[in-house]
């Protein structure tokens, strides 16, 4: 069983940056496809950024540009970096990881952009 644990989430004033990161338990992280999900109160889940196994990345429209994935397959770990923050960035940040056909989450840092 895989499993996801999200650290990096805190306070930060608006135009400020924060770097997410989750660990993944397991030998089958280099296979998996790993992103980033965040939800706001209220609002439903939404997708930030993906990135395959082999390295390539996808953001939605809205997210482009001020956030990057990445991935370090020999210490098991994905990594959002989030600059300009604003404060409609604020939200639970949830690490997905999918391999196999099973998807997995982790619980979820928070993020608070606020001045």
């Amino acid at each position: 069983q895989v499993q996801l644990v999200e650290s990096g989430g805190g306070l930060v004033q608006p135009g400020g940056s924060l770097r997410l990161s989750c660990v993944a338990s397991g030998d089958i992280f280099s296979s998996s496809l790993m992103g980033w999900y965040r939800q706001a109160p209220g609002k439903q889940r939404d997708l930030v950024a993906i990135i395959t196994a082999s390295g390539n990345t996808m953001y939605p429209d809205s997210m482009k540009g001020r956030f990057t994935i990445s991935r370090d397959n020999a210490k098991n770990t994905v990594s959002l970096q989030m600059n300009n923050l604003k404060p409609e960035d604020t939200a639970l940040y949830y690490c997905y990881g999918a391999v196999n056909k099973e998807a997995y989450w982790g619980q979820g840092t928070q993020v608070t952009v606020s001045s």
